[in-house]
């Protein structure tokens, strides 16, 4: 590791999403390829875009969050330039890195736009990233990821802020109202081989606690496997419902948690379908604001680069789990009902350790 040339940039990872009615299909076939996914709930979710226009809001998200990282950047005195590439849509992995690549970059630390481990979430980018690497060919940048944040202080404090804005908006305190946390449901099979639940129990657990949240409970949107297939539960519309029914719910505040931006599920899951059950049922509901570009939130990825720039010797990190590894271990989020064990070509995943040399979390 000691001959790898120094930190010469900076890497936004995210998912991508169409910006035009004429992109829909094409980004979710993109999105879908391989998986077990019935094409009717292809079809249905392309609705969901349509309703929007067929624009994601989640790639002019990225431009306002890599505005606010340079920003941040040039006030901590951190001098790397910013790119950003998406999994399933433009700008494409390879072609970000072949850019990287004509600039001169040599080594470039990455932020998921994901803040909870699981195969989709983290290694799945990881091995997208190899395949970019090998398509860009020989002197590609090398790319070492960030440990995930979902402990550190910056993002919970931009998400206990949301959910006591969320509360006063309809004229409740977050002692007397229930929040809902939730996040995007997995496969079971998914849960089983990583630390997305117990992640998001303490991110939940960490949040109320700053917040002085009452009551809360986490829940799951957004599910697109077959019913034959388990996957995490509760569904949020459910529990609405369910909950409502055996005890009047007077108010609801409804934090996306599992959600760094509020992209298209969130919207079309929360905004309309939750939105819109709790108005039927005469539920006074807010739906509190993802990290976007909150402050702390753009303060903690410059605090995570600081820490691999060897800026600062402390990691910050709330909680019992303590500050997540920087490179993962080998058998990290493996998901191995649908996808090969490893990585093409028999390499090691992006920030990954060899067998035998598993770092701590």
């Amino acid at each position: 590791m000691t001959d790898l040339p120094p930190y010469d940039s900076f890497l936004l990872v995210s998912f991508g999403g169409p910006e035009g009615p004429e992109d829909v299909m094409p980004f979710l076939e993109n999105v879908l390829r391989g998986k077990n996914v019935p094409r009717e709930r292809m079809l249905e979710v392309a609705e969901h875009y349509k309703h929007f226009g067929g624009v994601s809001p989640i790639n002019q998200h990225n431009r306002d969050l890599m505005t606010a990282i340079k920003q941040d950047f040039a006030k901590e005195g951190i001098e790397l330039p910013i790119y950003w590439g998406n999994r399933n849509w433009k700008p494409y992995f390879a072609e970000t890195l072949a850019q990287m690549k004509a600039d001169g970059c040599k080594r470039t630390l990455a932020f998921f736009t994901s803040t909870f481990s699981s195969y989709s979430g983290c290694r799945q980018y990881r091995e997208n990233i190899i395949e970019a690497r090998e398509q860009v060919g020989e002197d590609a940048p090398v790319v070492d990821k960030l440990r995930m944040g979902f402990n550190h202080p910056g993002f919970i404090g931009a998400m206990s802020e949301s959910v006591q804005q969320a509360a006063q908006s309809i004229d409740k305190s977050v002692e007397d109202t229930h929040v809902l946390f939730t996040a995007h449901s997995i496969p079971m099979g998914m849960a089983d081989n990583c630390d997305y639940e117990k992640q998001l129990r303490e991110a939940c657990w960490l949040v109320a606690e700053m917040a002085g949240v009452s009551s809360y409970d986490l829940v799951y949107q957004s599910r697109s496997g077959p019913p034959s297939q388990p996957w995490l539960e509760p569904d949020v519309l459910d529990w609405i419902a369910e909950t409502d029914d055996k005890s009047k719910l007077e108010s609801l505040v409804i934090l996306p948690i599992g959600f760094v931006s509020d992209h298209m599920e969130v919207m079309f899951d929360l905004d309309e379908e939750a939105a819109d059950l709790c108005l039927d049922r005469g539920i006074k509901m807010a739906r509190a604001a993802s990290a976007g570009t909150h402050p702390s939130f753009v303060s903690m990825i410059s605090d995570l680069v600081k820490e691999r720039l060897g800026l600062k010797t402390d990691r910050a990190a709330l909680g019992d789990l303590g500050p997540w590894h920087d490179v993962c271990p080998q058998d990290c989020c493996l998901y191995t009902p649908r996808r090969p064990t490893g990585p093409p070509s028999g390499k090691h995943p992006v920030g990954q350790h060899p067998a035998g040399q598993r770092p701590s979390n």
